[in-house]
């Protein structure tokens, strides 16, 4: 298993990545929080960590750190627009349950 980026997703962060004029992809990790215990953290990467396990999608460089992993096995990454939002969507199918704001979610 991996973590994956959409097409749309690794160019949103391909662009963003030469508009910042450094870095070398985008790490993808979770955190403890929300009603439901769980949330994703993303960051761009300028130094791996050591650590850091890494996954390439569509020329684009994925880095997760071991402890998200086992959350985040299997978890495509999209971009997406509706009308005037914008902003990255989760498809992680270890996800159990949701809060109802969509922020967190349990494993």
């Amino acid at each position: 298993m991996s973590v994956t980026l959409t097409e749309q997703a690794a160019k949103h962060v391909a662009r963003y990545i030469e508009r910042r004029g450094q870095g070398q992809g985008l790490r993808l990790g979770v955190r403890t929080t929300g009603c439901s215990g769980l949330a994703y953290k993303l960051e761009y990467v300028d130094a791996p960590s050591g650590e850091d396990v890494i996954f390439e999608s569509h020329g684009v460089k994925v880095f997760v750190d071991p402890k998200s992993l086992p959350y985040l096995e299997g978890t495509e990454l999209d971009f997406q627009r509706e009308g005037l939002n914008e902003g990255f969507k989760f498809s992680n199918p270890n996800v159990k349950n949701e809060c109802g704001c969509g922020e967190s979610f349990t494993v």
